[in-house]
C-alpha cells in the first residue's frame, strides 16, 4: 500500500479526467470494505486509488415514474433505510438489511457491491429477480447500460473494462400483480457471509404463474438467473407437484461448491428448501 497513490475527484468531471489519466492502472474504490483487506492481506496492490465515495452524482435514490435509480456510491445502510426502496423493492431492502453488520453497511456500497463480483455478493439476487439495469460510465465520458444478467461474467469478473466506472443502477417498477420473497442463508444470524441465497418474483394471473424471476447467490461462480427454472414455472400452478418437479431443474442450474462455510451437498439440499419456501411465500 505504501507505493499505491490516492486520488479523490471532487465531480464526475475530474473524476473522468483522472480516468482517462490512469486507464490502465486506476482502482475505484467507494467503501472500501473489499478492497482494503484484500490490500492488507496483499491480494491487491493497485498502483492508482480512485475513491468515489463521496460524489454527489453517484449517491442517493430517486424515484422516478416508472422506475428507481440508485447512485453506485449509496450505502447499504441507506439502502435498507429507505421507506422507497421497502415500498418498491422489499426484497432488496431486506437483502440490505442482512449484509454484513452496522459498520460494514454504513461504508460499504451497492455499486462496490455488485463490482466486487463475489458470488455470494448478498444485494446480486435481488437485483437480478428485479431485473435492474447497471450504468457504466467509461473514462470519455460514454455510458452504456447493461442488464443485470449481463453484468456477472464469471467468477469475479465483470462488464466493467479498464477504466470504467459503475454510477448507477437502475430498477423498472414491479406490476402491482408481483410479489417477492428472498432468503439469505448464513451459519449464524448478522454477518455472516452467504451460504446458499434466493431472490424471486412471481406475478400471477389468475391460479398460474404469468411471469417468473428467480435467482440464486453463493451456488454457481458468479450470482445468476434460473432461467431454465423460471420458463418452467410460468404457466403453472403452484402446489407441491410442482416443488417435486422443479428439484431436478434447480439441480441442474446450480453450480456450488463445498468450502468452510459448506459442502456442495448441503448447499444443494438448503438451496432447494429455501427455494421452495420463497416460492410458496410469494405465491401466498
Amino acid at each position: 500500500m505504501e507505493n499505491t497513490e490516492y486520488l479523490k475527484p471532487n465531480d464526475i468531471k475530474e473524476l473522468l479526467l483522472i480516468m482517462t489519466e490512469n486507464k490502465d492502472r486506476a482502482t475505484v474504490i467507494a467503501g472500501g470494505t473489499n478492497l482494503v483487506p484484500e490490500m492488507r492481506d496483499g491480494v491487491k496492490t493497485p498502483q492508482v486509488l480512485v475513491d468515489v465515495g463521496d460524489l454527489q452524482e453517484l449517491v442517493g435514490i430517486q424515484l422516478e415514474k416508472d422506475s428507481i435509480t440508485i447512485g453506485a456510491a449509496t450505502t447499504i445502510a441507506e439502502i435498507a433505510k429507505s421507506s422507497v426502496i421497502h415500498e418498491h423493492f422489499p426484497i432488496l431492502s431486506k437483502a440490505a438489511g442482512e449484509l454484513g453488520n452496522p459498520l460494514t453497511r454504513n461504508r460499504a456500497t451497492i455499486g462496490g457491491n455488485l463490482a466486487n463480483a463475489s458470488p455470494c455478493a448478498d444485494t446480486a439476487p435481488p437485483l437480478l429477480a428485479l431485473e435492474a439495469e447497471i450504468h457504466i460510465t467509461n473514462a470519455e465520458g460514454q455510458v452504456r447500460t447493461v442488464p443485470a444478467d449481463k453484468f456477472f461474467m464469471d467468477y469475479k469478473w465483470t462488464h466493467l473494462d479498464k477504466g470504467d466506472v459503475l454510477i448507477r443502477i437502475v430498477i423498472p417498477k414491479p406490476p402491482v400483480a408481483a410479489k417477492g420473497s428472498h432468503t439469505k442463508l448464513g451459519l449464524r444470524k448478522a454477518a455472516a457471509i452467504c451460504v446458499a441465497s434466493v431472490a424471486l418474483m412471481l406475478e400471477k394471473d389468475g391460479d398460474a404463474v404469468k411471469r417468473a424471476r428467480i435467482a440464486f447467490g453463493s451456488v454457481a461462480p458468479k450470482p445468476i438467473r434460473a432461467y431454465r427454472l423460471e420458463h418452467y414455472i410460468e404457466g403453472k400452478s403452484v402446489d407441491k407437484k410442482l416443488l417435486s418437479d422443479c428439484e431436478p431443474l434447480l439441480q441442474e442450474e446450480i453450480s456450488p461448491i463445498g468450502d468452510i462455510r459448506g459442502s456442495e451437498s448441503y448447499r444443494r439440499f438448503a438451496t432447494a428448501a429455501i427455494f421452495n419456501r420463497n416460492l410458496l411465500q410469494a405465491w401466498a
